[in-house]
């Protein structure tokens, strides 16, 4: 190793990035505050300040470089895996220019059909910039977005919005506009999203760089007259900015609406109608049709200012109890079912009971996932089949461990278990049915009937199954509440309750009162967050909640460069660490992200 790379290996590694964090998140906090008091003047100044800043340059390049799980994923210009060197040279000569490289197209499968999504990679250079960028849009527009909007924002999850539609829908039966914008990405006007961004000409060169930039597929270029690139890490913010004002629009013809009741004034019938969304996805709710058939036609027309319009395939009208014409009871949103059933008066003083369930379209998706796993591990050892299995049940069963799943869990465990069960005969064709349950299924937490496998140490590793998530209810996100309004130990504590978190996670955040247990900052949002072993198994360390602890990625880099569990030979504690494919397993294991 060089002297020139030590110096400025050492200069990354040693850079103070808790100063850092701190620095950065006071400007946005200010930003946030001076977008909810709506002062212009000082919200651009601020914002200004933050893109010149040091600090907001070295967290943008070290979130595109460190922590992001696309920074193997190169561009145009084939760049990737920054040494610290190249890092410190991208912070230095970080500054926003209207001379945007293209995008590199990416085709990637959408979950449950055979259509392939584009994305559009950029430029290592330009994903730093988006990142800036972002640092600073994102806090004003946070202090602005409506309060029922909750695809692609800090601290607001799917269950949210389930969350949401639940409160609507529970006092009282509602006839419901279940629908989905085509193509959103694709279609979006820009001179329309340029302008309600409406931010000083720097950034507004530069998002209209961004926008116009083209797209390089099998090496053609293409240009792109509309939509914002997917794959951006700005992209998913503009889409939203885009699509911000439904909401209002919508609660503004409530305010037309005539009065059902003596006394109602605009409040009431603004919180009588809903309009719940979820990125792309979205519900407007009334208990009168004919008010969510005018909402449609409000909707349609005010899409077309963005130049967007309806998916008529996916956009329908239903009721939440009743059937509507040919359409049966309830709906479908984000992978959940949610419908009301009549019961007796014993049961519900309504008449009805609100009951959300995995849809039965995931339900089957899940399933043909794991069966193909189990086929496709026919000669493989029974460890690697279980190790393919838990990370994919432990994360389904996960999502849906706040509505209603325990008998949609108990019955997804039986088919699996018959698949199973062939897949350990046909192993063994000329062995008796109780020898292969001996062999492959034993007893272990107190369950006598798990597939599970002896270690070479005599532990048992064991399949998960759905039926032992317990079922705990979502506590939906406070109204306007951001993780930019400076109430820190809410969203730590959040971060603790969210229930796409594993449950190890969950207990160490609480252990640690939701800080690193590195650097001592409160984990936020979109922190990508790892467990760590405090002494490395290479060193003896065992797998125990005594010996693990929750950590920055970046954070997690710099410990395992210096404690010896690389095997680090040329005595640099402060190189970068270059983890194995196997340690990067591991980690991935346990990422977990929030933006």
């Amino acid at each position: 190793m060089s002297k020139t790379s030590l110096k400025t290996t050492v200069e990354w590694n040693q850079v103070n990035w808790q100063k850092r964090e701190r620095k950065v998140y006071k400007l946005q906090k200010r930003i946030y505050q001076a977008s909810q008091r709506d002062d212009v003047k000082a919200l651009r100044r601020l914002q200004k300040t933050l893109m010149k800043s040091w600090s907001a340059r070295c967290l943008a390049v070290r979130r595109v470089t460190q922590d992001n799980q696309g920074k193997k994923t190169a561009g145009v210009d084939g760049q990737k895996n920054l040494t610290p060197k190249q890092r410190l040279t991208l912070v230095a000569n970080l500054k926003l220019s209207p001379k945007v490289a293209p995008t590199r197209r990416v085709w990637i499968p959408k979950p449950g059909t055979d259509e392939k999504r584009p994305l559009g990679i950029p430029t290592m250079n330009d994903r730093a910039l988006q990142a800036l960028v972002k640092l600073a849009l994102e806090p004003e527009w946070e202090a602005r977005f409506e309060p029922n909007s909750y695809g692609f924002r800090p601290g607001r999850s799917c269950q949210d919005a389930v969350e949401a539609i639940f409160r609507a829908i529970v006092p009282k039966p509602k006839y419901v506009l279940d629908a989905d914008i085509a193509k959103c990405f694709d279609r979006i006007d820009h001179e329309a999203l340029l302008t309600k961004l409406n931010t000083f000409p720097a950034i507004r060169r530069q998002v209209r760089g961004w926008l116009k930039a083209g797209v390089m597929d099998d090496k053609q270029l293409f240009p792109t007259s509309e939509g914002t690139p997917q794959g951006g890490i700005i992209s998913p913010l503009l889409a939203n900015i885009a699509l911000h004002g439904m909401e209002e629009r919508i609660k503004q013809f409530a305010e037309t609406l005539p009065a059902k009741t003596k006394g109602q004034g605009k409040r009431d019938k603004r919180s009588n109608l809903n309009l719940i969304r979820y990125a792309d996805d979205f519900v407007i709710l009334h208990e009168d049709l004919t008010v969510v058939q005018r909402c449609r036609e409000i909707i349609s027309e005010w899409l077309k200012g963005m130049g967007l319009e309806l998916k008529p395939s996916k956009t329908r009208l239903a009721h939440t109890l009743n059937r509507y014409e040919q359409e049966k009871p309830g709906f479908d949103f984000l992978g959940y079912t949610i419908q009301q059933f009549p019961v007796g008066k014993y049961h519900s003083k309504q008449g009805f009971k609100t009951i959300i369930t995995p849809s039965k379209s995931k339900q089957e998706i899940h399933y043909e996932q794991i069966a193909s796993i189990i086929n496709a591990h026919k000669a493989a050892p029974q460890t690697a089949l279980i190790s393919h299995l838990n990370p994919i049940i432990r994360g389904w069963a996960n999502y849906y461990a706040t509505v209603v799943s325990k008998n949609v869990f108990s019955d997804l465990d039986n088919l699996i278990y018959q698949k199973l069960r062939a897949w350990a005969k046909r192993r063994h064709p000329l062995k008796n049915g109780e020898w292969v349950s001996e062999k492959y299924w034993h007893q272990m937490g107190g369950d006598n009937w798990v597939f599970a496998t002896k270690e070479v140490d005599k532990t048992l590793l064991g399949l998960l199954n759905h039926a032992n998530t317990p079922i705990v209810r979502h506590v939906k996100v406070k109204g306007e509440s951001s993780p930019y309004d400076g109430n820190l130990v809410y969203w730590s504590t959040r971060m603790g309750n969210n229930p796409e978190m594993p449950s190890k996670v969950s207990k160490l955040l609480k252990k640690q009162k939701g800080k690193c247990a590195h650097c001592g900052l409160y984990f936020r949002e979109n922190d990508v967050i790892e467990v760590d072993h405090k002494i490395p198994k290479s060193k003896g360390g065992k797998d125990s909640y005594d010996n693990w602890q929750l950590l920055h990625r970046h954070c997690h880099d710099t410990k395992t460069a210096t404690d010896g569990s690389l095997g680090n030979k040329s005595g640099c504690k402060s190189a970068e660490p270059k983890p194995s494919k196997k340690l990067e397993k591991i980690q991935d294991k346990w990422v977990m992200r929030y933006a």
